[in-house]
């Protein structure tokens, strides 16, 4: 990350963890982010946010760029503020990259969150490559976003495979960076 500027870069934190959160703000920091603005949970998240639409003053930061937040928090954990930014009328931002942090990275919780619509998963214990290598892959493997009657979020698909039968997904907005996908 040593070559390119994060002084610019905002992030939120929704982190319960006092330990959890000092560390990835502190990690965070040192690969160059300028802003790290933390939460207590998911509901703390949620205000935030809509601060940031309402009065960036007031809020400290003109936008956020990437939410950071663990899964397992009280009373509004990673999956429900997830869930609100990808689906809520009210959500400032439903394109904003989510990366979610959990200690329970079983595949079945890892697919879960990625048809929720997260961005990246990082598992815990996590180190300050594994939190560069998610920035990166935040920053320069953007991928298209889906939006079809069950799903709306980064395209699932990772890799250029071969499909056999027709692609069923069809650009139908003049939108950068939006696919509608027909079932």
């Amino acid at each position: 990350m040593a070559d390119i500027d994060l002084s610019r870069l905002s992030i939120l934190l929704a982190e319960d963890s006092p330990f959890l959160r000092s560390l990835l703000t502190n990690s965070l920091k040192i690969l160059g982010v300028g802003t790290v603005t933390t939460v207590d949970d998911g509901g703390e998240a949620i205000k935030f946010l809509q601060l940031v639409k309402e009065d960036p003053m007031k809020a400290g930061v003109m936008s956020v760029d990437i939410v950071f937040t663990n899964w397992q928090m009280s009373p509004v954990d990673g999956m429900m503020l997830l869930r609100w930014i990808r689906r809520h009328k009210d959500s400032p931002d439903r394109f904003v990259p989510v990366v979610m942090v959990s200690g329970y990275s079983e595949p079945d919780r890892v697919r879960e969150a990625r048809d929720m619509g997260v961005t990246e998963f990082m598992a815990k214990p996590f180190t300050i490559n594994s939190i560069s290598e998610k920035l990166n892959s935040v920053i320069y493997k953007q991928r298209q976003f889906v939006h079809n009657n069950s799903y709306f979020g980064p395209d699932r698909r990772r890799r250029n495979v071969e499909i056999k039968g027709e692609d069923r997904r069809v650009n139908t907005y003049d939108t950068p960076g939006v696919e509608v996908v027909r079932v």
